[in-house]
């Protein structure tokens, strides 16, 4: 499971329905109604907010607005009601170590969208975080190096 720190925007087709889906399964998790994924490391900073499903209900907020401009189909209905209504922090050095992780990712599963991005050098967070000073998050798995500096 990847809740990605970064904009939706930035993923190609099969990880925007990737995301989608690991989003929902994250929702139910966070609601109870499944047993498996409770104590997943993406889960943590959602469990950290005074209203997880909220904070989870927005985030796929967020991707659903991107499938639509996209003009995919993703079923809206699938979202929670409650929205949550602060940003949560995240650190800079996360959304630099998913920034080096997703381009990898699309240099071998979609070269052309690997180099559409090619220009961004700064790339934006998912609406619901606002990006603080910090490095990779401990409940991050790094198996890559470090990237450089954003």
């Amino acid at each position: 499971m990847r809740l990605w720190t970064l904009h939706p925007r930035y993923l190609d087709a099969k990880g925007l329905v990737a995301l989608w889906r690991e989003a929902l399964l994250a929702q139910a998790v966070l609601r109870g109604q499944t047993k498996g994924y409770r104590h997943h490391p993406q889960l943590h900073r959602f469990l950290a907010t005074d209203d997880p499903p909220a904070a989870l209900a927005s985030y796929l907020a967020a991707v659903h607005a991107e499938s639509v401009d996209r003009g995919y189909h993703f079923d809206a209905a699938k979202i929670g009601d409650a929205r949550f209504s602060r940003l949560l922090p995240e650190t800079r050095g996360q959304l630099r170590h998913e920034w080096t992780h997703l381009r990898r990712k699309l240099r071998e599963r979609d070269p052309a969208r690997w180099r559409a991005l090619s220009d961004v050098k700064q790339p934006r967070p998912h609406p619901l975080f606002r990006l603080v000073a910090g490095g990779i998050r401990p409940w991050e798995k790094v198996s890559i190096p470090p990237p450089k500096r954003i």
